[in-house]
């Protein structure tokens, strides 16, 4: 499955099923936002990343943005303590990490922390935990400051958004154990 035809499960199911968390998604970016994001960032968008934000870029209206946290986008979707990042935040963040010898830290080129190649797409408020996507091969992985970086945690961005479509589909029947839909929102507990 495509990444498009994976984020649009998600969208199906969240549609359905959390109606009022749909209504509120922002709107697609347009290849001019993504051309200048990738200028300022130095890095080139992987085609499934570059798919997906023509779908949604989740980047809150300019009048919710919080300068008190270091990140912000879709609260309380995929899950209760992250959120999907909007090109905005992604520079944000991604500037926050990147480093002059392109990973870090300097003496694990095998296994650092951060490498300039990764792009970050999910996070919590703080920058301390989310996910990314290698822009070397379209893997997805995932860090969390002070532990190992997770690479290859997904083999595409398809992957792992069928991973969030499989969790909307066992919310919406119940047996998600630790959210529920309430008058239309995703509610966790």
């Amino acid at each position: 499955m495509s990444v498009v035809e994976s984020w649009s499960r998600v969208m199906d199911l969240l549609r359905r099923h959390a109606p009022a968390d749909h209504a509120d998604l922002p709107g697609p970016a347009t290849e001019e936002t993504l051309a200048a994001a990738e200028g300022r960032m130095g890095i080139t968008f992987p085609q499934d990343l570059r798919a997906w934000l023509l779908r949604n870029s989740l980047d809150p209206p300019e009048e919710e943005v919080d300068d008190d946290t270091a990140c912000d986008g879709f609260a309380g979707f995929p899950d209760e303590g992250s959120f999907f990042l909007g090109i905005r935040t992604m520079e944000r963040l991604y500037a926050n990490r990147v480093v002059p010898d392109g990973f870090d830290p300097p003496d694990r080129p095998d296994n650092p922390f951060w490498r300039n190649e990764w792009i970050p797409f999910l996070s919590d408020q703080d920058g301390w935990t989310g996910k990314f996507i290698d822009a070397r091969d379209g893997r997805v992985g995932g860090w969390f400051v002070g532990e190992i970086t997770v690479t290859g945690e997904y083999a595409s961005l398809a992957h792992y958004f069928d991973s969030v479509a499989e969790m909307l589909t066992r919310i919406a029947d119940g047996s998600h154990p630790v959210c529920e839909v309430a008058e239309g929102r995703l509610v966790w507990s």
